[in-house]
C-alpha cells in the first residue's frame, strides 16, 4: 500500500474545480446521476486483492443507491472521473490513475490541465481507451457517455 502526501491544492486548481462541479450539478439535478468532489474515498479493485483506494478531484456516480453500503460509503466504480492537474499530482494522474480506472471499469476520465488551459477526455470500453479528445481555448468539450453534457473550456479556466 502507499500512501501519497500531497500540499493542498492551489487557486488555479480549486476555481477549476468548483466550476466544474457547478456545471455538473446543474446538468445532473434530477437524474440518476450525482457529481461528488473531493475528498471521497472511492475503493477500485483490480483484483480481488489488489485494492486501491482515490479521491478523485470531482466523480460522477450513476448507481450510488444500489451500491451504498449499510456504513454509508460507496462501493461500486463512478461512471466519470476529473482529475484536475497540479505539479505535485501530474504524474499519478496522467500514467497511475489513467491505468487504474481504465482497468477498474471507470468509463470516462477526464485530466484537466489549469496551466495550459486544456481539458483532455478519455472513453474507456473493455478495460482499453475507446476514444480520446483534447479541448481547448474557445472549443466546447463534448462528453463521451453523457450526450447532452458539455463545457466550454475557457470558463472553467481562471484568466
Amino acid at each position: 500500500m502507499f500512501i501519497y502526501l500531497l500540499a493542498s491544492p492551489k487557486t488555479a486548481h480549486q476555481y477549476t474545480v468548483t466550476k466544474l462541479l457547478a456545471i455538473f450539478y446543474n446538468f445532473f439535478e434530477g437524474s440518476e446521476c450525482t457529481p461528488f468532489v473531493a475528498p471521497y474515498d472511492i475503493e477500485l479493485k483490480r483484483t480481488p486483492d489488489q485494492i486501491n483506494m482515490v479521491q478523485p478531484d470531482l466523480m460522477v456516480i450513476c448507481d450510488l443507491e444500489e451500491q451504498l453500503g449499510d456504513d454509508d460509503y460507496y462501493k461500486g466504480v463512478p461512471s466519470l472521473m476529473v482529475e484536475v492537474l497540479s505539479k505535485s499530482t501530474r504524474k499519478k494522474d496522467l500514467i497511475l490513475k489513467l491505468d487504474l480506472y481504465m482497468s477498474c471499469g471507470v468509463k470516462e476520465y477526464w485530466i484537466v490541465n489549469p496551466d495550459n488551459k486544456e481539458l483532455t477526455m478519455y472513453h474507456f470500453e473493455d478495460q482499453s481507451i475507446n476514444d480520446l479528445k483534447t479541448y481547448k481555448n474557445n472549443d466546447k468539450a463534448q462528453s463521451f457517455i453523457f450526450d447532452e453534457l458539455d463545457v466550454e473550456v475557457q470558463k472553467i479556466f481562471r484568466d
